[in-house]
């Protein structure tokens, strides 16, 4: 594993009025390393990942994603910055009019203005690292369970390769079973793409 910091928070505060969410937060990540933040609702770990992402303005403080510092970006710095990051949301956030190989490419399409053609072809692939076939490919997310979407889900976040990815409540709503299969996924995934992974979740 490379001794290099991929992303770094530096004593961050944020609070919401009176209530102080991040008091001081400080925290390391290593290129290709994987961390978990364990927590119960309303502890900060959405809003910990939401300022790394810069979603959210620290109050104070410093996050550096390779060595740059975030905090103050313009919106077209951030979006530089955010190109190399992949994100699976808490229950998956699948766009019901799109097939599930357009939900997969829909980063490659709208933002790498890759195309179609070339797009699906990357999908299909990443469908297949979690496992599923490519007959699911023009299926639509009301066709498919709980535990395929959030393959589905996963699939997209690795669509472009990137080298930081973000897994929110990756396993919320499922049996112990498809919650070991999705961590199993998780882990070979980020390990395959030699990608920086940062989790948040209650789940022990």
């Amino acid at each position: 594993m490379s001794d290099e910091i991929k992303v770094r928070m530096t004593d961050v505060h944020k609070a919401f009025g009176k209530k102080v969410v991040l008091d001081g937060v400080n925290l390391e990540v290593k290129k290709g390393e994987s961390l978990v933040i364990i927590g119960g609702s309303g502890t900060g770990k959405s809003v910990t990942i939401k300022c790394i992402q810069g979603l959210l303005t620290p109050d104070s403080g410093s996050i550096r994603i390779d060595g740059e510092e975030i905090v103050g970006m313009n919106a077209k710095e951030l979006e530089r910055v955010n190109a190399q990051t992949g994100m699976l949301f808490q229950g998956a956030a699948l766009f019901d009019s799109l097939n599930i190989w357009e939900n997969v490419a829909f980063g490659l399409i709208q933002g790498k203005k890759m195309k179609r053609a070339e797009a699906k072809e990357i999908a299909i692939k990443k469908l297949a690292q979690v496992g599923l076939s490519a007959d699911v490919a023009s299926l639509f997310p009301d066709e498919l369970s709980g535990g395929m979407k959030k393959r589905v889900g996963l699939a997209r976040a690795i669509a472009a390769d990137p080298e930081l990815i973000f897994f929110d409540e990756p396993t919320t709503g499922l049996d112990p079973i498809m919650s070991d299969v999705i961590n199993d996924l998780i882990r070979s995934c980020v390990k395959d793409l030699g990608a920086t992974g940062i989790t948040i979740t209650h789940d022990m």
